[in-house]
């Protein structure tokens, strides 16, 4: 009986939960909390990203019509026409292409066009700078799938892209391009979106000069750069109710004027008006596609903003809230167009119903600096990922959330775009200009993505090539289009995101061929085992106490500024280990297979190398957090190999996949990945660069082997004990300070590049010692010259 002594009643579900149950029961209990809370975050998630992901799209309305029309309206007829464009715009670009088809093709959560390049650098040998070691490829996030038919178009795609190093840089390039565009968007959108909100002031005051306005537009610009340091998280939280009020209220003035003024704009729903918009107005219906275009910018952001937030959250928001207020809002323009064809110019402050014209002004106003923050977030996120692959010098990234990592700051980049912004706005102080160049920015963003989507349904979907060619024609066609259209406005403000996009483009890939050219060097010059076998136990040198870590961008091989420190100085630590930090096409490297640990020559030279891992989202950790996991490796490695004595002699691999034998005492102690088989013998497991996972058993049986013989007539105790006392006496962080100069016979343009951009870069990006944490007291310079 229930407490009320009636038998059945229905209590609430959360309290019968409470109660004691058998095991099942428990089960079910937990599952249901599970869902329960997983919907409750889905529908915050979504809340939140309404206020970084769409305030870009949602303020739109603020400029369309007199984009579309910036010389008036001839006719009524001309207002269901391109209220017809946009509605097929919205429906085909943002919904259908990017919330349905482009999202799906995120890289683990993390989207943008850099993201959609490390896919298809897992999926084929795509990379330009080769760096990548076999065991890399057996990480739990190194998800790729293989073709089963080596005779299928995708399998023939593939094998022509990674045949030509042209083709493969022709790829980044293309990639660079869209990222860089992306940047430009970044300054632009708050350009225009602010100071299409300030011009409501003008509405009610026609008389007032427009550089009051504009000085008001700056003046929320710099508020709103001022307060990204907050995190996407806070600032999502405090945007979030503005965005989602704006929506209502948009959807509310548009449901309004449809009745109050014309509800015969809904026959806008059927395309033949496009067809009839553009019969009757040739030419200048064409070149009105620039305005209309303006109807789908910030969805490139929308892809972009993707690290930030899960896409189920991001697909949940638009088609609930984004879109449906957005094709009621564009037609209750329309409608009030039609009875009113002279406001087209201000055509969304003149709609709104008087009595509540100032709370909408403000609403207005504050969505717009919403608006801002989805490319701004967006930026920050592309640049990390840059930085991560190689193609952005280094600059300071500040993690703003612990629960959600991909939420983050970047301080330089962020100044940079303010000063950027504000120079756009006060420079040319119209948003038809601004607009132009916005536009012309969306539309090369979006054929980017296009080509990019048609290799990742290639070779990571494995479509059909019918599908794959359908989809790329009609993407093509309508986008395509738009960006016919965006070519007569170049000279009307259209050069300015070209700019600003080839500015951005000489900085990342300058500096991503800088790298290159770095590394190959590094490659080709490295020191042979040989010469350090030759040189004895002792290296030639006095070995002192401590342990000196070695920076090296080597994964294998002995670097040659090894050689330039031990030729140049007499003394050299009792221990060292070089230390390549590498980040690697994934969106992350877990914590348990982050480090790769290898001996360097006999027990008695006391020389290991360590790779540590990272994806594009990874956070670097300081010094001392690194270092501690950095030794507890090496000496998990010290317990590992004296268990493996007698197995056969480990193999290594180039970075070029070509196999080379190393002698018998460069031995690799490793064990099998969580993703391995467990049967793996002592010889395979060898064979393998990997670390243990701290819960395996093996961790647990070497964690309580106390000695084990050792070659050489030391013990694993002993070299532990070795190994810990050096640590004691000190560490020391050793770093090339490398100056990078074109040969004499090089050709003014690689001389341009290298001796002047690329080195100016180096000057003023972050240090390697600010970016590794290395506190001044323990750090060691070591200055050489790479004529490349």
């Amino acid at each position: 009986d229930e407490p009320d002594g009636t038998k059945g009643s229905m209590w609430d579900l959360d309290q019968k939960l409470d109660q004691p149950m058998d095991e099942e029961a428990g089960r079910l209990k937990n599952m249901y909390r599970e869902k329960k809370f997983s919907a409750i975050l889905l529908l915050r998630l979504a809340f939140q990203s309404l206020g970084v992901v769409y305030g870009d799209l949602g303020t739109s309305p603020l400029y369309v019509f007199y984009n579309t029309f910036p010389h008036g309206i001839d006719d009524k007829q001309d207002i269901i026409g391109a209220l017809s464009l946009i509605i097929y715009s919205l429906t085909l670009i943002p919904l259908l292409k990017y919330v349905f088809i482009v999202c799906r093709a995120n890289d683990n959560g993390q989207g943008g066009t850099l993201a959609l390049y490390s896919l298809l650098c897992r999926h084929a040998k795509v990379k330009t700078i080769p760096n990548q070691h076999r065991t890399d490829e057996e990480l739990t996030t190194y998800s790729r799938s293989l073709f089963k038919e080596h005779s299928s178009f995708a399998a023939k795609t593939k094998r022509w892209l990674e045949a030509d190093s042209f083709r493969r840089h022709a790829l980044l390039l293309l990639v660079l391009v869209g990222t860089c565009t992306v940047i430009g968007d970044g300054i632009l959108t708050p350009a225009i979106s602010v100071l299409s909100a300030s011009g409501g002031i003008r509405v009610d005051h026609p008389k007032m000069s427009s550089d009051v306005v504009i000085v008001v537009a700056v003046i929320i610009l710099v508020g709103l750069f001022s307060m990204q340091h907050y995190g996407t998280d806070r600032v999502g939280w405090l945007f979030a109710p503005i965005v989602l009020i704006w929506f209502l209220v948009i959807g509310g003035i548009g449901i309004f004027n449809i009745f109050k003024y014309d509800s015969s704009v809904l026959k806008a729903f059927s395309p033949v008006y496009m067809y009839r918009y553009f019969r009757r107005n040739k030419k200048k219906g064409w070149i009105s596609l620039g305005g209309i275009m303006l109807s789908i910018t910030g969805t490139e952001a929308l892809f972009a903003d993707l690290a930030h937030f899960p896409v189920a959250a991001i697909q949940l928001a638009f088609t609930l809230v984004v879109f449906p207020c957005l094709l009621l809002a564009y037609s209750g323009q329309a409608a009030y167009l039609m009875d009113n064809q002279d406001h087209v110019f201000d055509s969304f402050y003149r709609s709104i119903p008087d009595r509540i014209y100032w709370p909408v002004f403000v609403i207005a106003t504050f969505a717009a600096v919403v608006a801002s923050q989805a490319t701004i977030s967006a930026t920050f996120s592309i640049i990390k990922q840059a930085h991560a692959l190689g193609c952005f010098p280094r600059v300071k990234v500040v993690h703003t959330s612990k629960r959600f990592i991909g939420q983050i700051y970047v301080p330089d980049v962020n100044w940079i775009l303010m000063v950027l912004c504000i120079a756009v706005t006060a420079g040319f102080g119209n948003q038809s200009q601004i607009g132009n160049a916005y536009g012309t920015a969306v539309g090369v963003v979006m054929l980017v993505t296009t080509f990019l989507m048609t290799l990742i349904m290639l070779l990571v979907w494995h479509c059909h090539w019918l599908l794959v060619l359908l989809f790329t024609f009609l993407s093509l066609v309508v986008e395509g289009t738009y960006f016919s259209a965006l070519l007569f406005k170049v000279d009307q403000g259209g050069w300015v995101p070209l700019v600003i996009a080839a500015v951005f483009l000489i900085i990342m890939y300058t500096w991503h061929y800088g790298n290159l050219k770095r590394y190959e060097f590094e490659m080709h010059s490295k020191v042979s085992l040989a010469w350090i076998l030759g040189l004895g136990p002792s290296l030639g040198l006095v070995r002192v106490p401590g342990i000196g870590l070695v920076y090296t961008e080597l994964a294998s091989g002995v670097p040659r500024i090894f050689s330039h420190f031990i030729t140049n100085l007499p003394a050299l630590h009792s221990v060292v280990v070089f230390v390549c930090v590498k980040y690697l096409p994934v969106y992350t490297v877990p914590e348990d297979e982050r480090f790769l640990v290898k001996r360097i020559g006999p027990k008695n030279f006391h020389m290991f190398r360590c790779v540590a891992r990272y994806g594009y989202r990874d956070l670097q950790k300081k010094d001392e957090e690194f270092e501690k996991k950095l030794f507890d490796n090496v000496f998990m490695f010290v317990r590992l190999e004296s268990m493996m004595e007698g197995c056969s002699d480990s193999e290594e691999y180039s970075i070029y996949g070509q196999q080379t034998m190393q002698s018998s005492n460069d031995l690799t102690a490793a064990l099998p990945l969580p993703n391995r088989h467990q049967h793996h013998d002592l010889t395979t497991i060898s064979s393998v660069d990997s670390i243990v996972p701290a819960g395996s058993p093996l961790y647990a049986n070497t964690m309580t082997t106390s000695s084990g013989q050792g070659s050489g007539g030391q013990t694993e105790g002993d070299e532990l004990e070795y190994l810990s006392s050096c640590r004691d006496a000190g560490v020391v962080h050793i770093l090339g300070n490398t100056v990078v100069r074109a040969r004499r016979e090089s050709n003014m343009v690689k001389k341009i590049a290298i001796n002047y951009v690329y080195a100016f870069l180096r000057k003023i990006c972050r240090e390697n010692s600010v970016m590794f944490h290395v506190p001044h007291e323990s750090l060691l310079n070591v200055g050489q010259i790479f004529y490349v």
